[in-house]
């Protein structure tokens, strides 16, 4: 199958490109190379740099690749900025998205799969997180998402799309085969700060928050590695056949880390000492976050192989060791 990877080059994307070429499908990147590094892509793979909104380029890439079928990658993703500039979001997640179904419309293109997120759920009133639990985003990022769910659905609902969204919990780590990992520029996510103190990059990495009703006080998250995340992607692609399939999957291991087991992990993966510096909590950032994976399992037929915590730890320092200026190394 010829699969367009809109934000391929980036940290999800660029493993679930990757993945694809390994067989039997052709992937196809569109990047504007804002966030991503085309250094991260296969050799010989086709790139266009494009923004995924320019309608005429992605209905030209659509058909002249023959593309059957998109994975959509191409958001912004920091909470915060979301926060602090909501229309940049709405813009590029949400309008340009739009954008991007306009061109497969009219190039006839009717298999979806959508890089949604666990931000949808908000601080859910329950745990675990199920596809049912309602949805409450509590910040700009992830209303972008759900609004894509919503229009995803209502296209699906008209059998003009078939989709599988799936909705990620923490991604994390780097890849086992190929020499990619996680650059982010800035950087926010937890496990590659940690990396980064431990390699002297960085002075001491925060805890925001050390009183949460939890065994050692700091929040706990839903960890997966990026390449169980792209082997679901790729097992999705099997699940777009039928006109108007729309399918909402949770990918997540259904068992939480803390911050400070993450920081014990780095230190004895790496054997250097972490500098942890207790800061106050931030608003929204919930005790507790976790799903139950099982209908990934079902319908997908997937398990995360590997997202214990020491074999993400593993990969994510491997990268880092190796590549302390990321890409730029």
């Amino acid at each position: 199958m010829n699969v367009l990877v809109v934000g391929g080059a980036g940290y999800i994307g660029s493993h679930c490109v990757h993945a694809l070429a390994e067989g039997p499908h052709r992937p196809v990147v569109v990047d504007n190379l804002v966030y991503g590094h085309k250094a991260a892509l296969p050799q010989g793979i086709p790139f266009y740099n494009n923004n995924l909104g320019n309608k005429n380029a992605i209905s030209s890439i659509l058909q002249k690749e023959s593309i059957e079928a998109v994975m959509h990658f191409g958001a912004y993703a920091y909470v915060g900025e979301s926060v602090e500039d909501p229309l940049k979001y709405y813009i590029n997640n949400v309008a340009e998205t739009l954008y991007l179904l306009e061109a497969m419309q009219a190039s006839g293109v009717t298999k979806f799969i959508f890089s949604s997120s666990c931000a949808t759920y908000g601080t859910p009133d329950q745990l675990p997180i199920t596809e049912e639990t309602p949805q409450k985003p509590i910040n700009p990022y992830g209303q972008t998402k759900l609004d894509i769910e919503q229009a995803l659905k209502a296209l699906a609902t008209q059998k003009q799309l078939s989709f599988v969204a799936l909705r990620y919990f923490n991604a994390a780590g780097a890849s086992l085969k190929h020499p990619i990992g996680e650059d982010h520029t800035p950087e926010t996510h937890l496990i590659p700060l940690v990396c980064e103190v431990a390699l002297g990059k960085r002075p001491h990495v925060s805890i925001f928050g050390t009183d949460y009703p939890t065994p050692d006080g700091t929040c706990l998250r839903d960890y997966v590695h990026v390449d169980d995340l792209a082997t679901a992607h790729i097992l999705a692609l099997d699940h777009l056949n039928t006109p108007g399939t729309q399918l909402f999957i949770n990918l997540s291991t259904g068992k939480p880390y803390s911050v400070r087991e993450v920081i014990q992990t780095v230190e004895s993966v790496s054997s250097k000492r972490v500098t942890t510096l207790e800061a106050p909590r931030r608003p929204g950032d919930p005790a507790t976050l976790y799903a139950d994976p099982t209908r990934a399992k079902q319908i997908l037929n997937w398990q995360p192989k590997h997202s214990d915590l020491g074999s993400i730890i593993q990969s994510a320092w491997s990268w880092h060791a190796q590549h302390p200026n990321g890409f730029h190394s």
